[in-house]
């Protein structure tokens, strides 16, 4: 990082990949005949929600030397997100993951990694830490942790942390891991520095033993966390401090792909977060953005705007 350049308000670090969509929902992939191609990976969604409130973003990955992977560089450049932290991988394609769409709760995923995706091989010595230390947001999941040499840079990356957020997406993918014991023992290292956990009810299983709401985010912030969000579902979600509680319902919406739901809110999350918001505030917006999202097909070309967001609420105010 060059000494002009200003901080990042959002670096991101993790998973980058093409998503691949049917356009027709209700039916099997052996059915489908049409597909669309998107720019998708969860810390990527992140780093272009971020984006699309105005924030200034950077991810940290890698790709394939091959199509897909220019198509990703110049997606990430057209998402308004800074790709110089996002190296060509030599070895190593990018990876693609399909999804089938049964609304308005059922998104089967599959994921084409094997035998590793390029963003699990960012060794530590790729790191720009003058970058990582100086970004006021560190956005991290735990998908990152699950191989090396990625989990040592991730590691790296947390213990030069001394400023600002470091939040960390608790974001558990079986498929990725050994099993939940592996998992667990890597995001209680993570959890050490990180200042904001995000998990639904399954990830704060793994993480810290507790599914419970209230007790899974008094658990996270046992762990040295200052925002514990829990991800209720149906019920809403969670937001805790040692001084503070509070649970926003959630905004509904006719789903059409679920996908990128969580994304949305973690960007949202991260704007709010920048802008000093209080807790009510910051999750009633992030509920929005996420929901925003899960009335369109795609993931991180749906991401809205902070006025798409505020439009959405002032309706729902004014009734």
């Amino acid at each position: 990082m060059t000494q002009n350049t200003p901080p990042f308000d959002v670096l991101a670090f993790g998973r980058l990949g093409v998503d691949i969509y049917p356009l027709q929902s209700g039916v099997g992939l052996e059915e489908v005949r049409t597909f669309g191609k998107f720019l998708g990976g969860s810390a990527a969604n992140v780093s272009v929600a971020a984006a699309r409130h105005g924030r200034h973003v950077a991810l940290i990955s890698r790709v394939g030397d091959d199509p897909f992977g220019r198509y990703l560089l110049a997606e990430l450049e057209r998402l308004g997100v800074d790709n110089r932290f996002v190296a060509v991988d030599d070895t190593l394609k990018t990876p693609v993951t399909f999804c089938e769409i049964f609304p308005p709760d059922d998104f089967p995923l599959y994921f084409y990694r094997e035998p590793k995706a390029p963003d699990l091989n960012v060794p530590p010595a790729d790191l720009d830490l003058d970058a990582v230390r100086a970004a006021r947001i560190l956005w991290i999941t735990a998908t990152g942790l699950s191989q090396e040499p990625s989990r040592a840079a991730h590691h790296a990356a947390l213990q030069a942390r001394t400023v600002g957020h470091t939040v960390f997406d608790l974001d558990y993918r079986p498929m990725f891991w050994a099993g939940p014991a592996d998992a667990h023992a890597q995001m209680a290292r993570a959890l050490e520095h990180a200042t904001v956990a995000v998990g639904n009810r399954e990830e704060c299983e793994v993480a810290v033993g507790e599914s419970e709401p209230e007790r899974a985010a008094d658990a996270l912030l046992e762990r040295g966390v200052e925002l514990a969000i829990v991800k209720q579902g149906p019920k809403g979600v969670l937001a805790k401090t040692r001084e503070e509680s509070v649970v926003v319902p959630p905004h509904h919406v006719d789903v059409v792909n679920g996908l990128g739901a969580g994304d949305a809110f973690g960007g949202a999350l991260c704007h709010g977060l920048l802008a000093g918001w209080d807790l009510e505030r910051l999750l009633r917006f992030a509920n929005v953005a996420g929901a925003i999202v899960a009335s369109r097909l795609e993931c991180s070309t749906a991401m809205p705007t902070e006025s798409e967001v505020a439009a959405i609420i002032g309706a729902g105010a004014s009734r």
